[in-house]
């Protein structure tokens, strides 16, 4: 998986459980907040983690739950491509 088969990944999710189709209009980019922008609220971001790991086969250690690793886009995107069983 590419990166940017990713992002449609974990944008189709926000859909398919938030947004219901407007998740790509609400991530105007990748830097942006997605809890300071009401894409994700706290259990979101557990709900997602979740689903990434059980999607993509990877163990997130819970410590690196932070605002710094999932709070938008491109830190998702960063992180889980960065992690060390990212198999893209």
């Amino acid at each position: 998986m590419q990166q940017g088969e990713l992002r449609q990944l974990i944008v189709d999710w926000l859909d398919d459980n938030y947004h219901f189709g407007d998740a790509a209009s609400l991530i105007r980019d990748d830097a942006m907040s997605f809890l300071e922008n009401g894409v994700l609220d706290s259990l979101g971001f557990l709900q997602l983690v979740l689903f990434l790991e059980g999607r993509l086969g990877l163990r997130i250690d819970r410590q690196k739950l932070t605002r710094e690793n999932f709070d938008g886009m491109g830190k998702i995107l960063r992180y889980v491509t960065t992690h060390p069983d990212w198999r893209g």
